[in-house]
């Protein structure tokens, strides 16, 4: 069998419960779904299953879905009837969801199981699009409602195992996530002087400095007019962590989102290039 070392990804996951819909709002991510059947094409039949870290779920500590066959969660408001009721049939996997707790506790980083919890749209929103067989097990690992940076990275550093398992690690969260602005102008120039601090940060900066710029990323311009709150940029640190040593790219671009917002997604690590294990 041919080792493979599957990269990590911090993808900007859109808007809602997106690749269900039709119309003029769902033409806003066209280029994020052609960003995500690319990424599709370059890992080929290398990922076995994916952990996903949702900005859309954080807790006191860290948790770990461990159902057989997730629900769903639509944590959204404001759409058609019809987007409550739509499903993402992907299997979970008990077992991944212990080997996350294991090599979690190896690190000294406690973290509790639920059989609970559903998929919500940070994770079916992306995959539906990246994987619409729904045939890999999905596990979903929570953010810490701290959103220490430090301890984000070093959950990464204690999932990388995992690339060497088949696993697919991928952070869910934006690039810019200002609600109160996301529907004005104003979001324009914040979200756009981020995203160069994001380039820079991510694809030009040695490994070490991009870990010490994340952690003072509060530092960068338009932090906070980017992120008020930075649940969908946590994500982010967990997956750096897991490939902290790796370069990075961006794998998607986008500077005319909802009119004039910019949002990217990035690799981490050398893909695969479509290879079968």
């Amino acid at each position: 069998m041919t080792h493979v070392r599957l990269p990590t990804y911090f993808i900007s996951h859109g808007g809602g419960p997106w690749p269900y819909m039709t119309g003029e709002f769902r033409r806003n991510f066209n280029k994020l779904e052609q960003s995500l059947v690319e990424m599709r094409a370059e890992l080929g039949n290398a990922p076995k299953a994916i952990v996903v870290i949702s900005g859309h779920w954080e807790f006191d500590g860290f948790v770990i879905s461990s159902a057989t066959k997730p629900g769903m969660i639509y944590d959204y408001s404001g759409f058609p009837e019809y987007l409550y009721h739509i499903t993402y049939n992907a299997p979970g996997s008990p077992e991944l969801a212990k080997r996350v707790q294991a090599l979690l506790r190896a690190g000294d980083i406690d973290a509790q199981l639920d059989p609970n919890r559903g998929f919500d749209h940070g994770t079916f929103s992306i995959l539906k699009p990246l994987y619409p067989e729904e045939e890999l097990p999905v596990v979903q690992l929570s953010l810490n409602a701290n959103y220490d940076p430090e301890l984000h990275l070093a959950v990464g550093r204690t999932l990388a195992p995992l690339r060497d398992e088949g696993v697919l690690i991928i952070g869910s969260g934006l690039s810019y996530h200002n609600l109160r602005e996301m529907r004005s102008s104003r979001g324009y120039e914040p979200s756009r002087r981020f995203d160069d601090w994001l380039q820079m940060t991510l694809v030009y900066s040695s490994p070490e400095e991009r870990t010490e710029r994340l952690l003072s990323w509060e530092m960068a311009p338009f932090a906070r007019a980017a992120h008020p709150r930075e649940d969908h940029l946590i994500p982010l640190m967990v997956v750096v962590g897991a490939a902290e040593g790796d370069t990075a790219s961006v794998t998607y671009h986008q500077e005319d989102f909802a009119g004039g917002l910019t949002a990217s997604s990035f690799r981490f690590g050398n893909a695969p290039l479509g290879c079968v294990p």
